[in-house]
């Protein structure tokens, strides 16, 4: 016990010391930080300067003082000078600033690199909870089903069972009636009246049983029709999950949107590009554009101005009113001048709409794309460093596809085609929109 006590004393000291320590580290440093900021800014010093009275300022901020004043005195403690003082830069000052600059911003980035570990093990955490419960619930739901379906089965089968046994029985009944009419006409076949024998034969050849036997059937396709509709529901269940799921997934992504521009001059002369560079359209015709290496000549493609080197980044792109598009991004390496394909080998990560509703992966092959609604946002999500370019329907949180395990080199653009307008019924922009987390 005494060890207990001691032990527990030691640790509250030691406790004790090292928040003392904080404190005074933390005040140390509060405290410096007043001794190293300039009195008229109010900011740290930028290449300070010192007034013969001892005290320091930024130069441009005390240049600027002096400026508008017709007399030179000291902002701080008021002290007037003959003659307006040669400003030097205080290289020690300066030198102690730029290090405890550097030195703020280092601690800075550590507690933003712990911060951001926190909130990341706590996103995964709560993410593989979630997956759990989905997978759970999905589980319980599919049991459920199992339950539900061989019960109505057991009833069925108990019904069809009571059926046949009443069947049965009512052929049985039949055959002892038949046997028993049997035998009477085979003692009426030896009589000599044949006045008693055409009194008893109506009754002899009247049906045995009145059950209309065209209509009996066995219900064995109910059972397949109730397992057709449990499999209708899971179906819808599963799909109902999956979206939720997925709108999870996009609400997070949306959150590394970042703001594109077009680069007009990457755009086709066909292209006509809006003032805000955020809608480009195809024209009738070619403009007079001076031409230069980053132009594209012989499609109507255009790439936005930024370039994405690492991280995640995504962006939305309206294609309503559309018959044909081309959207995805882009390596900046890739042919502008000649004959394009559009596929990963050659530096594109594309999905394309043509004829109105045929949708498909510009992959290596291309994958033609089912999608249940016609898409009238598009979301377009990349991982560099996962090597994964995602598309998505935003309006419905739907998945349309994804090019996984991918090996970039060097900065991703944004790309965009409105394609051609086709007469006018592909007048239509495609226009970069503000992402809105929902």
């Amino acid at each position: 016990m005494p060890e207990t006590i001691s032990l527990f004393i030691q640790q509250n000291i030691s406790k004790t010391l090292v928040d003392t320590s904080d404190t005074i580290m933390s005040s140390s440093s509060s405290h410096l930080t007043k001794e190293l900021q300039c009195s008229i800014c109010l900011d740290m010093f930028t290449d300070p300067v010192s007034t013969p009275c001892g005290h320091n300022f930024c130069k441009t901020c005390l240049k600027k003082h002096w400026d508008n004043s017709k007399i030179w005195k000291c902002p701080f403690c008021k002290e007037t000078f003959k003659q307006r003082p040669d400003l030097k830069i205080n290289t020690t000052l300066r030198e102690i600033v730029e290090h405890y600059k550097k030195k703020r911003h280092v601690k800075k980035n550590v507690a933003d690199i712990k911060k951001h570990k926190r909130i990341g093990h706590r996103n995964s955490e709560e993410e593989k909870a979630a997956h759990v419960k989905l997978f759970t619930d999905l589980i319980h739901y599919i049991e459920r089903c199992q339950t539900e379906l061989l019960e109505i089965m057991e009833e069925q089968q108990k019904a069809a069972e009571k059926q046949e046994q009443e069947l049965i029985e009512d052929l049985e009944q039949n055959f002892t009636e038949l046997k028993m009419r049997n035998t009477e006409l085979e003692q009426l076949s030896h009589t000599e009246d044949h006045l008693h024998l055409l009194q008893i034969y109506s009754s002899l050849c009247s049906p045995t049983n009145t059950r209309n036997w065209s209509e009996i059937r066995m219900k064995t396709h109910e059972s397949l029709e109730t397992l057709r509709r449990a499999l209708t529901e899971l179906q819808e269940t599963l799909d109902e999950k999956l979206t939720q799921t997925v709108s999870t997934g996009l609400k997070w992504m949306q959150q590394c949107a970042v703001d594109v521009t077009l680069d007009p001059d990457t755009a086709h002369p066909a292209l006509i590009l809006s003032h805000d560079g955020k809608q480009v359209r195809c024209g009738d015709v070619k403009q007079k554009c001076p031409d230069n290496p980053k132009r594209f000549h012989r499609y109507v493609n255009v790439l936005a101005e930024e370039g994405f080197s690492s991280g995640t980044f995504y962006f939305e792109v309206q294609v309503k009113g559309k018959t044909k598009w081309d959207l995805g991004v882009a390596r900046e390496s890739i042919e502008r001048k000649g004959e394009i394909k559009l596929r990963p080998s050659t530096g594109y990560w594309t999905v394309w709409l043509r004829n109105g509703n045929e949708y498909a992966a510009l992959s290596e092959p291309t994958v033609s794309l089912s999608l249940r609604v016609k898409p009238q946002r598009v979301g377009v999500f990349v991982d560099y460093e996962e090597g994964l370019v995602s598309f998505y329907d935003v309006e419905s949180s739907s998945h349309i596809y994804s090019y996984t395990s991918q090996s970039f080199r060097g900065k991703l653009y944004p790309f965009f085609s409105p394609c051609s307008n086709n007469g006018g019924q592909n007048s239509a922009p495609l226009i970069i929109t503000p992402v809105n987390a929902r």
